[in-house]
């Protein structure tokens, strides 16, 4: 292969002084900034004055930023310095408050369990109602901090210990690591199955994974009977007009797309072919849609043609493994019967409404982790963004997801 300059992020792991030392434009950043395009060093300013501790990893004009606060969940990246592409809700993070039910504090990789809903759920206590009043997201995963354990050149990991009590009263004693892992051009190659045919010097590339390992700390084993968790990472992206949600699917029987989480999504928003689905990721509708055990792929994309950026992301994924837990709102019939891989657009919950932000989500799931006391599982999920020449990522975009740029960009 000939030499390719790819934008990867390296560590830089110096704790907060580094963290603290902005240059004067972030500091006169406005924290208010709502342009669709968010800039990266206006983010990167506004964190770093809420959140001084504040991990951040760079290598040239590529950066990821990490906040231990918040799960350690990847805030927000960018590839040439100026794009951000993490979500960030800065009036929740600005008021200093805690909210009830949830804390969107956004971000392009953040740590959650399963199941939501169901007879074994965790974000219902037992006996409440499946209703939104009644919801209401597990405090470890949602406003409680995570300890940064470790951190070395190319890496940061993160623990919890915490337990949880289900919908049908099952206690879990549990733990978590999270690592965050920068990857090297050579690792992002791998991932992509870069050549020759369709790298080069123009492309800016910034490639970052979270490593996820669930165990029972406790003394009884985790159980089908008496429910399972999973681990669920969820990614929370700058929506934006012509932004388009991809996700490719296996052929076979049975539905490949599941689209009833909040009620049927019309045709003129989803959009369903042999093998891919594409689904409007411009935050003005309110819609998810979730890919079964059977019919996924560990692949899942967006393209957003007015940054002309490709993000991609990847995850663990073993076919031999077909429970995963359902979080429909409900009482259920096959509690073992979840989705593998996640996309949501956000929009009002009802009209008139307001809604939690300009923002869609890519989203992963492992298996239902069946775990002995001292069992161990662990998911894997990976998020590119590339910026570059049109027919430089179109290639990547066949080869990745299936479809041409012109087909995302024309789905609708």
């Amino acid at each position: 292969m000939k030499k390719v300059s790819l934008w990867v992020v390296l560590p830089c792991l110096a704790g907060a002084l580094s963290c603290q030392s902005t240059s004067s434009s972030e500091e006169k950043t406005s924290p208010t900034d709502t342009t669709q395009t968010r800039m990266f060093a206006s983010d990167a300013a506004f964190l770093r004055q809420y959140h001084p501790d504040l991990v951040t990893l760079q290598d040239g004009k590529s950066q990821v930023l990490i906040c231990p606060a918040y799960q350690g969940r990847i805030m927000t990246s960018t590839a040439d310095g100026e794009t951000s592409y993490g979500w960030i809700n800065r009036e929740l993070i600005q008021s200093g408050k805690l909210l009830p039910h949830m804390n969107a504090f956004g971000g392009e990789d953040r740590f959650w369990l399963g199941p939501e809903g169901g007879q074994f759920a965790i974000y219902f206590k037992p006996g409440a109602k499946f209703t939104g009043d009644d919801w209401q997201t597990p405090a470890a995963i949602d406003s409680e901090p995570f300890v940064l354990a470790s951190k070395d050149a190319r890496s940061a990991r993160f623990t919890k210990a915490f337990e949880l009590t289900n919908y049908s009263g099952t206690k879990f004693s549990v733990g978590v690591e999270r690592e965050v892992r920068l990857l090297r051009a050579e690792q992002i190659s791998q991932v992509l199955g870069a050549t020759d045919a369709y790298l080069n010097d123009s492309l800016k590339i910034v490639g970052v994974e979270s490593v996820n390992t669930l165990t029972n700390t406790g003394k009884e084993p985790w159980t089908k009977e008496k429910g399972l968790l999973s681990i669920w990472i969820l990614g929370m992206f700058n929506a934006s007009p012509e932004a388009t949600i991809v996700v490719p699917f296996q052929p076979g029987p049975g539905q490949a797309i599941n689209d009833s989480y909040f009620g049927k999504i019309p045709a003129s928003r989803l959009v369903v072919n042999d093998s891919v689905a594409f689904f409007k990721a411009d935050a003005n509708a309110r819609g998810k849609i979730g890919v079964p055990p059977a019919r996924v792929k560990n692949r899942l994309g967006s393209y957003d043609p007015g940054s002309q950026t490709l993000t991609l992301v990847t995850f663990t994924y073993d076919p031999s493994h077909r429970d995963y837990v359902n979080s429909a709102w409900e009482i259920q019939k096959e509690p073992f019967a979840g989705d593998v891989a996640n996309a949501y657009n956000d929009g009002p919950m009802k009209p008139g409404q307001p809604q939690m932000g300009k923002f869609y989500e890519l989203e992963s799931s492992s298996p239902a982790a069946a775990l002995a006391p001292g069992g161990r599982l662990t998911h894997t999920h990976t998020t590119l963004h590339i910026q570059g020449d049109e027919p430089q990522l179109d290639k990547m975009a066949r080869q990745w997801l299936g479809v041409s740029l012109a087909e995302i960009v024309n789905a609708f």
